[in-house]
Formats: structure tokens, C-alpha cells, sequence
């Protein structure tokens, strides 16, 4: 497994693989990895002849006031896993490599970046939309593998990649889950253990949700309603939003008659958790 993190050197290899004619699949991610990240490199071992990942706490994806300054890093771990899932090349540059002096160019997805996490945070998507742009550019994949935890994050990847015609096919993962069902994320680490406990009520009130849903109920703010209950019984946690919403555009729906992702985002302690399940009208 080889370790670079200078754009030019990671760019040349990536044009040498591509020139003996490989497929490159990436992997993004801001390291601090767990299963869910294993379980997406396994995938792109599996799509792809060379499996890249890239491990780096995008400064612009943060707003003020955020966690980017205690984001939880951890390299030589990252490493070993890295390593044991099959990745072939870890890109982690620093920030000054990917954000020079006089840096000022980026990338804004409009319309569906406005829902959901986009209410916020505001400037959170341009950041994520422009860091994946440039590791595009400097890595070349033709494959790149997200999770579906960050599902307004896969949707937005996915309007870039359809509106600047990049040739990469988008892979979007199922949520890996602890055993309880609490959505695997970095920023668990935040969560004391009478937190932990309490962050159950995310996914519990999830499948509440969807047992409602799936007895017939059509009306999003009768679940919405359903699941605000459920979390506000919770002392700990603080909602974010609660909302269902088109898969596609990321607009509030009244009315489950397409397929639409029921999303939550609620703070408890100094984490701040999603989670989502998709609805599928029959």
C-alpha cells in the first residue's frame, strides 16, 4: 500500500494506471475509519483493478462555530485498516497542498443543497462539492463509492457529476449499522455512554416510521409527526429536522406517492447525528 500526498505525484500515477488501462475506483473519506468505510473499500475492491482512498478533514465543508478542530483523527489506524480491507494507495494531502495561498475557486450545487442539512448548514455542500471536484480531477477514478448514511450528500455528488459531465460512475452504499442499529459514524466517538444510549432513538424512531408507512400511512406529516414523538421522549437529544422528502430533488413532499427518503438529523451532546431510511410506495 503505497501513501502520497502531493496532487502532482498522485495525478501522474493515476495517469500511468489509466494509461495500462485499470479501472480506479476512490473511496473519499476524512479518515477516523470504521466498518462503514471497510465496507465501501471492499466494494470498490470489488468494482475495480486499483482501490484508492482518500483521507482528508476538508477545512471547507465546516462552518464556524463546527468540529473541525476536534474531528477525530487517527492515521496509523486508519492505516491498519486501510491496509487489511485492500486499498492499494491512501491520498492524504495536506491542507495546504489542496488549499494554496490565494485559493478561490468553488463549486456550488444549488437547488437540492437547500433542504435538509443544507438549512444549517449553509455553506457545508460547496465545500463537500468542491473538495470531491478537485480529488475527481487529481485522482481520475472512473468509479467513486459513497455511503448512503450522507444520502443529501450522494444526491448532490450526483447532480455535480451529471451537470460538469464527469465520466465516473456514482455508487451509492447501503447504511452499515452497529448491532443496536445506530448508524455507523465517525462522530460517535463524541457520544458519552449515556449518550450512546440515547442515540438509539434515531433509529428506533426510524422503525416506527416505517412499520407506519408500511401499514398504509401516506401522509409525511402524520410520520413526521410519528417521529418527533418518539425522539422527543429522549431528554438528551435535540431535533435537528425531521423530514421526508423526493429522493431526486430534495423538496418536501406531503404526500408519499414516489419513492422519498425520510431524513433526521438530531444533536445529541456535541454529535450531531443523521440517519434516513427510503420509503418505497408499493
Amino acid at each position: 500500500m503505497q501513501i502520497i500526498t502531493r496532487i502532482k505525484e498522485m495525478q501522474d500515477f493515476s495517469n500511468s494506471v489509466r494509461g495500462e488501462g485499470k479501472t480506479i475506483v476512490l473511496v473519499p473519506t476524512m479518515g477516523f475509519l470504521h466498518p462503514g468505510h471497510v465496507s465501501l473499500m471492499k466494494e470498490g475492491s470489488r468494482r475495480g483493478d486499483l482501490l484508492i482512498i482518500s483521507i482528508f478533514v476538508n477545512p471547507t465543508q465546516f462552518g464556524a462555530g463546527e468540529d473541525y478542530d476536534n474531528y477525530p483523527r487517527d492515521m496509523d489506524g486508519d492505516q491498519r485498516l486501510a491496509q487489511e480491507a485492500g486499498v492499494d494507495v491512501i491520498f492524504s494531502p495536506a491542507v495546504a497542498e489542496m488549499y494554496p495561498k490565494g485559493f478561490q475557486t468553488y463549486v456550488a450545487v444549488e437547488e437540492v443543497t437547500k433542504n435538509l442539512c443544507g438549512i444549517s448548514r449553509p455553506t457545508h455542500f460547496r465545500g463537500v462539492t468542491t473538495v470531491v471536484c478537485k480529488l475527481f480531477t487529481i485522482v481520475k477514478p472512473q468509479i467513486a463509492i459513497f455511503g448512503e448514511k450522507d444520502f443529501q450528500q450522494l444526491v448532490v455528488i450526483r447532480q455535480m457529476v451529471s451537470d460538469l459531465n464527469f465520466d465516473i460512475e456514482i455508487v451509492g452504499m447501503p447504511i452499515y449499522r452497529e448491532k443496536d442499529g445506530l448508524a455507523m459514524s465517525s462522530r460517535n466517538k463524541y457520544l458519552m455512554k449515556d449518550e450512546r444510549k440515547a442515540a438509539l432513538c434515531l433509529f428506533s424512531s426510524l422503525r416506527k416510521a416505517l412499520a407506519l408507512f408500511e401499514r398504509g400511512e401516506k401522509t409525511a406529516e402524520k410520520i413526521i409527526k410519528e417521529i418527533k414523538s418518539s425522539i422527543d421522549t429522549e431528554p438528551l437529544a435535540q431535533i435537528d429536522y425531521v423530514k421526508i422528502c423526493d429522493t431526486k430533488t430534495i423538496e418536501d413532499i406531503e404526500k408519499i406517492d414516489r419513492e422519498a427518503v425520510l431524513a433526521l438529523a438530531v444533536k445529541i451532546g456535541k454529535a450531531r447525528l443523521i440517519d434516513n431510511v427510503v420509503l418505497k410506495p408499493r
